[in-house]
């Protein structure tokens, strides 16, 4: 008899072993020029495993997105804090290209880079708009409010930005130090949205 904590583990590995070929191909080709089968055969699983967890390969890369920014905060409402908690996922984020940087090394490249980016982006302009309905939702509604959709791919944009910025000149800023950039341009924006 199989435990679930067993099961699960075997899971997560195989998960994170198609995610890591992935990326691995990015370093080595144009993405849309990668295909299931050279992931499958990079991370040695079947091609039934891989359909039971991702319809494709950009599937695959997203779920790698959401793993990296972890569950969505919850609305809180902290003097002073308010708006903190939206931006929930830019340390993780800064954090794991700190810690990664020298086994990618420059083995991405630019173009594996935009690539990984551009879907960054659109992820996190989806999970932040849905966390700012939620927190438009617990607050006040105003007549003037700039829609959600709109913060978050500014804020989401924004967050690219700094991360490229921060990449480009050798990640020379520790991790805390350049999320501290980061929220310091966005919180006004977050600030004048929500009064």
């Amino acid at each position: 008899m199989r435990k679930i904590g067993t099961e699960d583990r075997r899971i997560q590995k195989t998960l994170s072993l198609l995610r890591e070929a992935l990326v691995s191909l990015i370093a080595e080709k144009r993405y849309d020029s990668i295909v299931v089968k050279e992931i499958l055969d990079r991370a040695n699983v079947g091609r039934s495993t891989f359909y039971t967890h991702f319809r494709d390969k950009d599937d695959l890369l997203i779920s790698g997105i959401q793993d990296l920014l972890g569950p969505m905060p919850s609305p809180t409402r902290t003097p002073g804090k308010s708006q903190d908690w939206i931006l929930w996922f830019s340390l993780p984020v800064f954090e794991h290209h700190y810690r990664h940087a020298h086994a990618w090394g420059d083995r991405i490249g630019p173009r594996g880079r935009a690539i990984l980016h551009e879907h960054l982006r659109r992820v996190l302009t989806e999970l932040i708009a849905e966390v700012m309905k939620k927190d438009f939702r617990m607050g006040r509604q105003s007549a003037r409010r700039i829609p959600p959709e709109v913060v978050s791919a500014y804020l989401a944009s924004t967050f690219v930005l700094v991360l490229n910025w921060w990449l480009d000149n050798g990640m020379r800023l520790q991790p805390g130090e350049i999320d501290d950039v980061f929220r310091r341009l966005t919180l006004p924006t977050l600030v004048a949205v929500r009064s």
